[in-house]
């Protein structure tokens, strides 16, 4: 992993497209509570730095803390930036850092193939088996959920039987008293896939 205070390449990324607003902070849920002139600005500064930002600076992006991967894996989403599903399948995997992990899953939601079912799904195998874990379980099913009615497939039918991995996963120990429902996290990844779409309105014409 990269660190901004040690590596001076990666802190000029994190001044550049990660820190200004305290944008790594309004990702994902706060951009609800914007005010319509907030988010209006917001929106078109995030889709204009998903154009600006090249494949080299996002691929170090991806290598730091998780401030500066959410930060990343939103401006792959805005910008469809496929190459990248192998990476963030990876990371989302691995589990390395706190935090991103939702918003890799936002990403694969918004690409929209079967590929970033499969990743979604070989997530799902690995982690529903830990009850023990409270990762990114929920958005992971929630994105694999809007797959599954983009695609007209049933992926996630086999977590979610009765005697499935997503019910061994929320009754096994240690019990997860406040958890949402399944279409609610269903509901949260698509709207946040309907964000970036607002978002990448706003970049150059030869990125869209």
């Amino acid at each position: 992993m990269r660190y901004p205070n040690e590596d001076p390449e990666l802190l000029a990324l994190v001044h550049r497209y990660v820190a200004p607003d305290r944008r790594y902070l309004k990702l994902g849920g706060r951009i609800r509570r914007m005010t319509d002139p907030e988010r209006a600005e917001f929106v078109r500064a995030l889709g204009e730095d998903a154009g600006a930002v090249t494949p080299g600076e996002l691929a170090i992006l991806l290598e730091g803390g998780w401030r500066e991967r959410r930060t990343a894996a939103w401006l792959i989403a805005v910008a469809r930036r496929t190459e990248f599903r192998e990476s963030l399948g990876e990371l989302l995997l691995a589990s390395e850092v706190c935090f991103a992990g939702s918003d890799y899953c936002v990403t694969l939601a918004g690409f929209g193939t079967p590929a970033d079912a499969d990743l979604l799904a070989a997530y799902l195998d690995r982690y529903l088996r830990r009850p023990d874990l409270y990762y990114d379980q929920p958005a992971a099913m929630g994105a694999l959920l809007h797959l599954d009615a983009k695609l007209r497939a049933d992926r996630a039918a086999r977590f979610l039987a009765p005697d499935g991995l997503w019910h061994q996963w929320i009754d096994g120990p240690p019990r997860k008293e406040h958890h949402g429902t399944p279409d609610s996290y269903r509901e949260s990844i698509s709207w946040a896939c309907a964000f970036a779409d607002e978002s990448a309105e706003h970049l150059p014409a030869t990125d869209r």
